[in-house]
């Protein structure tokens, strides 16, 4: 997903004010945020249609599971505001017996089940659901012209798929899907995974028939019902849908057409093929609280982010939400969060990728100017400070207050600095074989973990220790003093942030320095792990300046360099 934060055109505009940046916050890396669960998920068919003057929808959704413990009998699924007209065992026909407490329908089975049985439960409801499924009418024009088609869709994430169809609503549970999504005679569908048919109905009505047979978390599932024009295009074998109004299709290329640049980029970078049978891309109206969401080889955005595109100033924003979406088919979708703690290594590699895929678009530059803005972005949501927490987010809750610039921007600069601190070609060996030995399942922080560490062979507690299970971030006071006498400068260091159970009193800083003369300069590589240090250097005269971490290899800090001093004993 991609959340609306600050344009970065503005941004651009503070940055002369703050070099370096960002606070956070320290969480315990041993909470259990994960969720009990009984049973799996084999596979979810679902079919709908619409009320649309009364914002209804009709679901008839078939759970298929199987149980993970022995004596299995007792089902709870997720389900909002439903009006239940039949819960079925599926092979007997038989009514299951079922009742409701608040968001939860809780099945009494027929019998005791074991793991070895596969089990199908078929629901059909009707719900006016508070979340999860939105209703768009139609708008006109003062000449009475369309100017955006009736729509109806969906929005998953975090938890709000269970307001439309009975499921396991959390990420740590993948199964495969199949919808059957009913329409007006004149209307498009774009769901997940294939589009295996299309049949018209007596009534007037279409139905698409889609099917997507690699197993997803339940907030990926999605669809978009409207009038859309497709614009096709494709990357290898992969077909490429880009979905826009009648009439706007003109701006389906400039939006979307890099997709395939994307695409192969990723692939290199991660040396893992597209996961996935087809890309579809959709823009649709009132998606006012995010950017785009990238449901499973369907990836929804708001319309309007996507018209900036025909804004010259704003037109790199949609190629970056572009690239973050996609990104996601690796990092999200293929390799999914287990818990909403966990949220980072979603959203912090999605942000990151932004960054590697300009880099290899437009170069270094453009990569290092992308995660200054990352930084600032951080720094600039978070002053003052409220609430903190680490990228490992103990305060997770399944709301919109998942989504903010820990999660994203620091968790993209975090990233960066994995891979300065590891170095290059071991970080993308890293990413390779955490993507490879856990596609298609949950993941947690460990996991990214032990893969950087086997591909660098370097441990790494210190670094996700302060970075990602802890908070804040460190504010760093230079006084160097210059002594002719010895010919010596000293550097003394302060970390002056202020710590406390989530924010170190010290971090650990690998950083370069870079002093400049008046014969030239030099670097020398120095690690900052106390709160005061002093490092002293041999040198032939006092120093024009002193640099810290001129490539930027760790983004978020704020530095203070004092005036050199110079003593004559």
């Amino acid at each position: 997903m991609q959340i609306k934060f600050l344009s970065k055109a503005s941004l651009l505009i503070f940055f002369a004010a703050f070099l370096f940046v960002a606070p956070l916050n320290a969480q315990d890396q041993n909470a259990n945020l994960n969720r009990v669960r009984t049973y799996d998920v084999q596979h979810y068919t679902i079919r709908v249609s619409f009320d649309r003057a009364a914002k209804k929808v009709f679901g008839d959704t078939t759970v298929q599971f199987k149980p993970l413990t022995e004596n299995f009998k007792i089902l709870e699924l997720d389900a909002a505001g439903m009006s239940f007209d039949s819960v079925k065992l599926e092979a007997s026909g038989k009514d299951a017996e079922y009742r409701l407490a608040g968001e939860k329908i809780i099945i009494t089975l027929d019998k005791f089940y074991s793991p070895a049985d596969l089990i199908a439960i078929r629901f059909k409801y009707s719900a006016i659901p508070a979340k999860g499924i939105y209703f768009v009418d139609e708008k006109r024009d003062k000449n009475k012209k369309v100017t955006t088609p009736a729509q109806v869709w969906t929005q998953g994430e975090p938890e709000d798929a269970h307001h439309w169809f009975p499921s396991y609503d959390f990420p740590d549970d993948k199964a495969t899907t199949e919808q059957f999504i009913t329409t007006e005679k004149d209307e498009t569908a774009i769901g997940n995974g294939e589009l295996l048919e299309t049949n018209e109905n007596a009534d007037g009505t279409k139905t698409f028939h889609f099917k997507m047979p690699v197993p997803h978390s339940t907030y990926l599932v999605s669809f978009v019902v409207g009038k859309y024009v497709r614009v096709s295009d494709s990357y290898k074998n992969i077909p490429l849908g880009f979905y826009v109004y009648p009439g706007r299709e003109s701006i389906a290329r400039p939006a979307f057409g890099k997709t395939k640049d994307m695409m192969r980029i990723f692939e290199e970078l991660t040396g893992i093929a597209f996961p996935f049978n087809k890309y579809d891309q959709t823009i649709v109206a009132n998606y006012s609280s995010f950017s785009a969401m990238e449901n499973i080889t369907a990836t929804t955005y708001s319309d309007n982010d996507v018209f900036l595109v025909q804004i010259e100033d704003t037109r790199n924003l949609v190629e970056d939400i572009v690239s973050h979406e996609l990104a996601h088919s690796w990092f999200g979708n293929l390799v999914t969060c287990r818990n909403w703690a966990e949220l980072w290594l979603n959203e912090g590699f999605a942000t990151f990728m932004e960054a590697a895929y300009r880099e290899k678009m437009y170069g270094r530059e453009d990569y290092l100017r992308t995660v200054r803005v990352f930084a600032l972005e951080h720094l600039l949501e978070n002053m003052p400070r409220g609430k903190r927490h680490g990228l490992f987010n103990r305060l997770a809750r399944p709301d919109d207050s998942l989504f903010d610039s820990t999660t994203y921007q620091k968790g993209g600069a975090v990233i960066h600095t994995l891979r300065e601190t590891i170095g290059d070609d071991a970080f993308w060996r890293g990413v390779h074989i955490y993507l490879a030995r856990h596609k298609f399942q949950n993941v947690e922080t460990p996991d990214l973990q032990k893969a950087m560490e086997e591909a660098s062979g370097k441990k790494l507690d210190w670094f996700f220790s302060q970075w990602v299970y802890s908070a804040g971030y460190p504010e760093i006071k230079v006084t160097p003093t210059f002594n002719r006498a010895k010919k010596t400068l000293t550097l003394a260091v302060d970390q002056t942030h202020e710590s406390d159970a989530l924010v170190p009193a010290a971090f650990v800083l690998p950083i370069d320095v870079e002093m400049a003369f008046v014969t030239g300069s030099k670097t020398e590589k120095i690690e900052i792990t106390k709160r005061n240090q002093s490092f002293v250097f041999n040198v032939d005269g006092a120093p024009k300046s002193v640099v810290f971490d001129k490539r930027f290899k760790i983004p978020l800090k704020m530095i203070e360099i004092k005036p050199l001093k110079i003593v004559n004993k």
